[in-house]
């Protein structure tokens, strides 16, 4: 799934592949999050919720937002180390230089059209913040956090420093890819391994 460059092709990075973060009770939980939020704001009304209640509610649902972003950036760390390990094999790339951060400027700030047409298609708007907030999750804690490690204040607020560190991390100047010289394609887990499935039956063939 990999090309070869010369002077008149793209080359083809490792694909990306994002795993489905199984949690039933999520969409619920970012649901009443939401809501919590505008009640706590008065751009709702609170009913009978005090503001406690709504406080609670809302910290349930970033807690739950932390959980999924974090494993979205695992999925993401591992591809832009596949991409660095890729680079260090490729002889036509070493003297360019890229380093892991330039693979995590590349995804995020000049993701391949087609990349960005599939995540539209899956529903996945702002996908920019999304994988620079998991990405940072994912320099601050080497596993998931448990809720009892983290305080409220960081919780509420963990967009504010994810998206700090974020920028911090991009810091100073490093060897910027070219979107002209290459590539990748996005998957999803299930969607790759029939991929694969399918390449396998017709090389048996």
């Amino acid at each position: 799934m990999q090309l070869v460059l010369d002077h008149h092709q793209t080359l083809t990075l490792p694909p990306l592949i994002l795993h489905p973060f199984a949690d039933a009770a999520a969409p619920g939980k970012l649901v009443e999050s939401s809501r919590a939020s505008l009640m706590l704001q008065g751009l709702l009304p609170s009913g009978e919720f005090t503001a406690e209640q709504l406080e609670q509610r809302l910290l349930d649902g970033r807690y739950c937002e932390i959980r999924m972003l974090f494993y979205v950036g695992r999925d993401l760390r591992r591809w832009v180390e596949q991409c660095v390990e890729f680079t260090d094999r490729n002889a036509e790339l070493q003297d360019c230089g890229y380093t892991w951060k330039s693979f995590v400027s590349f995804l995020i700030y000049k993701t391949p059209a087609a990349v960005q047409a599939k995540l539209r298609k899956w529903g996945v708007a702002d996908y920019r913040s999304i994988f620079s907030r998991a990405l940072a999750l994912n320099t601050l804690f080497a596993t998931v956090p448990d809720r009892r490690t983290l305080s409220d204040e960081f919780i509420k607020n963990y967009y504010v420093y994810t998206d700090t560190l974020f920028k911090l991390n991009l810091q100073p100047q490093f060897p910027e890819v070219s979107g002209t010289d290459l590539n990748f394609e996005l998957y999803a887990s299930g969607e790759y391994s029939r991929l694969l499935e399918q390449e396998w039956e017709h090389e048996a063939e």
